[in-house]
């Protein structure tokens, strides 16, 4: 809003005033009292009156709704209102509306106010509106209707009808034809996401598109895209969604049905069940044992996998195969069999059987290591022992009378010694 006052003398007195009084201030002592006088005899041409007083307002109203004028005087003296168009053409002077468009209307006529309404607002009629009162001086003011367009159009569109997991999708919004600018907000679900936005600008008018570049999972299938358009003509939510297709490959579960609970023993009966799921749903699902034939026994109807009479030949990786036009997934459940005397149930009985019972082949390989080791050094040790003792023989001499075994008696044995001791021969004897 602004308000302007045609010039008058006093105005023009009071601005050549202010001029002496500034040049008054700079002028030299002899010359600043003359130029004081002159600014006593201006301020007295100056009217003691309050000035402009008619005042309006703004308007902003949504197009196809009604605008509300009103131009108000604060101190009426039964000045003459009227109230003219953006192209200075008069729509109402006082309460006549020579203006021929019905579309105004006078809602109120005083000294004081004259209150005009607009309805059906077209973006056409946007712009200022004057308001002006003859005084003296006449003032004038004026107000700026503007007008607010809300889209006209939402669309959203998707690249793909049908995405693959993993694959990036483009998805646009296009808000056509409002004013100002829309602004554009993406949702996928719950949680918000940024895109890029383009304005196009035409007669006033824009159309704002936003593109979002969007990588989709298996968790997305099913999940709405959102495009929420924010605007001052719209009130609440403005938004369109499109939901998202995902296709992806089969999830496969291997579930055991028979036994439910226990060990699996030699003689006993297997029942495995395949559960897979995928988008398309997969219609092939197979059995293999993996490095290995299936059993003979081994009976397979669809995704049931069943063995009977188990024995330890049936040992072994079984897999469940699932494919669709995406890919293909598969599982695996390791089944070891254990004897008929044993009582110890693992923590669950599924593939980790299998693995259990490696882990104790392992332990057993380990242990038989230890042994062969510590048997091998013992007979380490007694070779080099015996190599020892070979090296380092004992020597000794015994005293025994030659001929001492062919004595009669003792005495006799003894007396035959001490005369041939010194002929005697020495004898050797060797210990290991």
């Amino acid at each position: 809003m602004a308000s302007a006052v045609l010039p008058s003398e006093p105005q023009c007195a009071a601005a050549a005033a202010a001029a002496a009084a500034a040049t008054a201030a700079a002028a030299p002592p002899g010359l600043r009292l003359r130029l004081l006088l002159l600014l006593l005899s201006a301020a007295a041409l100056i009217p003691t009156g309050d000035g402009q007083n008619l005042f309006t307002k703004d308007v902003t109203v949504i197009e196809g709704e009604v605008a509300t004028i009103s131009c108000q005087v604060n101190k009426s003296d039964d000045s003459v209102i009227q109230l003219l168009n953006p192209n200075r053409q008069t729509i109402y002077f006082r309460d006549f509306r020579p203006l021929k468009d019905s579309r105004f209307q006078l809602l109120n006529f005083s000294s004081s106010e004259l209150k005009v309404s607009l309805t059906n607002v077209s973006i056409s009629d946007e712009g200022r509106y004057f308001c002006q009162l003859y005084t003296d001086p006449p003032q004038e003011s004026y107000t700026t209707i503007t007008v607010l367009v809300p889209p006209r159009n939402l669309m959203i569109d998707i690249q793909k009808d049908t995405a693959v997991e993993g694959e990036e999708i483009e998805v646009n919004c296009t808000a056509m034809a409002s004013k100002p600018a829309t602004t554009i907000r993406w949702f996928k679900g719950n949680k918000e996401l940024k895109g890029k936005s383009e304005v196009e600008e035409w007669s006033d008018m824009y159309t704002v598109t936003s593109q979002l570049m969007l990588k989709v999972h298996k968790e997305d299938d099913g999940v709405p895209v959102i495009c929420q358009v924010e605007h001052p003509a719209v009130t609440g939510n403005l938004q369109t969604q499109r939901y998202l297709e995902v296709q992806y490959k089969p999830q496969v579960h291997i579930q055991m049905t028979y036994p439910l609970q226990g060990l699996t023993r030699e003689g006993d009966a297997l029942e495995l069940t395949c559960e897979a799921i995928g988008k398309p749903q997969p219609v092939m699902v197979t059995w293999v044992r993996v490095d290995d034939e299936m059993p003979q026994h081994a009976v397979l109807s669809g995704p049931n996998l069943f063995i009977n009479n188990l024995n330890k030949t049936d040992n072994g990786t079984y897999r469940c195969e699932a494919s669709n036009i995406v890919g293909k997934a598969h599982s695996d459940y390791m089944l070891y069999v254990y004897d008929t005397t044993a009582t110890t149930e693992p923590a669950v009985h599924d593939s980790r059987a299998g693995e259990e019972g490696a882990i104790r082949a392992v332990d057993h390989a380990v242990i038989g290591g230890v042994v062969a080791v510590v048997v091998f050094a013992m007979l380490c040790l007694l070779i080099i022992l015996g190599r020892y003792f070979a090296r380092h023989k004992g020597t000794y001499f015994t005293h025994e009378a030659k001929g001492a075994d062919d004595a009669a008696d003792a005495d006799t044995a003894i007396i035959n010694a001490e005369g041939g001791q010194n002929n005697s021969e020495e004898k050797k004897e060797y210990f290991i």
